[in-house]
């Protein structure tokens, strides 16, 4: 019997500061120092934490780790909100050309996701296929919150962005949704990590809640969504939800019950909620088959090694397996099955053709 695969669904990767098109640190929109010290934007930096960030540093920790493939996501600093239109979309042009450079020159190793901007559904539409005819990419990145034409935050999950739905749907493609840009839009000073700890998963949250009030996990049944961070805030909300449904149904005309998508099979979650009875009540809501690996390596908020919280790549999903929370098929499933689910839903030839990539190059190696 082959042994499971270990997929890690959310990951992140960092261009070498060389590859970054000098327009990028001319107009501040995004640069790396040449050290590799820091990541950079206009009035922002943020430290590199770890070399993991980069590519062959990248490919030698998943071998540490044995984990046999990781589908990258975009840079949460590129989502481009607040750019103007033609720096926007050079921006999202050489994020989606990197991730499909990635992809292409390391098949075995990595599955890339390509991201577009809401506020401008049309050239959104074109880019999507663009990447999916041109480049190849099954991922659709999308953040839980945008700045459109007139500078008005909206939720991705509007009925303005059907049209972006459409087209995801009609390629069968997989979509992560992840908050970034909280403090752009919620009138709090930025201190103590507040938007990372707490606001992030109140924005995956309020995603959530109007994915599933439009009823698009059933318009779109090509479509298969996962949120990042496991959709935290999303999970111990569900019954104020379902209350405030029923309490107050002249707030929700049109609108679907919040009962309606639990568990539904086109939604995901993936595992990175920090602690074992978050973890539980994700299972006991979502069931296992909904939950995805997520380890956002390398980011410090991620799973990664850590001396100090005596962690590793994947522990939270052995503490729960030592607890009970999930059998050790379970485990595996959320490891390789759940991740290929998302990516490809029934379609079990494309998951084949992955799958012969990852094993053909390990029998060379």
């Amino acid at each position: 019997m082959k042994r499971k695969l270990r997929i890690n669904g959310h990951s992140h990767l960092l261009p070498y500061p060389h590859e970054i098109p000098q327009f990028m640190k001319d107009k501040e929109i995004f640069w790396v120092d040449d050290e590799r010290k820091f990541m950079l934007q206009k009035g922002w930096r943020r430290p590199v934490t770890d070399s993991s960030f980069f590519l062959n540093e990248k490919l030698e920790w998943m071998e540490r780790y044995k984990i046999d493939h990781a589908v990258v996501l975009n840079l949460s600093q590129l989502y481009g909100n607040g750019l103007r239109l033609e720096e926007m979309k050079q921006a999202l042009r050489f994020q989606n050309d990197f991730n499909a450079r990635i992809q292409h020159e390391n098949p075995s190793k990595f599955t890339c996701g390509f991201v577009v901007h809401p506020g401008y559904a049309r050239g959104a539409v074109w880019e999507i296929e663009r990447c999916v005819e041109e480049l190849g990419m099954n991922l659709l990145c999308l953040p839980t919150h945008y700045m459109d034409t007139i500078g008005t935050w909206r939720c991705i999950f509007d009925e303005e962005n059907e049209r972006i739905f459409e087209a995801a749907d009609n390629y069968g493609l997989a979509v992560e949704i992840h908050p970034y840009d909280g403090e752009k839009f919620i009138l709090l000073e930025n201190t103590s990590w507040r938007f990372h700890l707490i606001w992030m998963l109140a924005q995956c949250a309020d995603a959530y809640h109007f994915l599933t009030l439009n009823g698009y996990q059933n318009k779109y049944p090509n479509m298969r969504v996962c949120f990042a961070h496991g959709g935290q805030l999303a999970q111990i909300n569900l019954g104020r939800r379902i209350q405030g449904f029923d309490g107050r149904p002249d707030l929700f005309e049109g609108k679907q019950h919040p009962r309606k998508a639990v568990g539904h099979p086109n939604i995901f979650f993936d595992t990175l909620v920090h602690d074992t009875g978050s973890l539980k009540l994700l299972v006991e809501n979502q069931g296992s088959k909904q939950i995805l690996m997520g380890l956002d390596d390398p980011y410090p908020l991620g799973e990664m090694e850590s001396e100090q919280q005596s962690s590793y790549p994947g522990k939270i999903l052995d503490l729960a397996k030592e607890r009970g929370i999930f059998t050790a098929e379970e485990c595996d499933a959320i490891w390789e099955d759940n991740v290929l689910q998302w990516l490809y839903g029934d379609n079990d030839e494309k998951k084949q053709v992955l799958i012969d990539k990852i094993l053909a190059k390990q029998t060379t190696v």
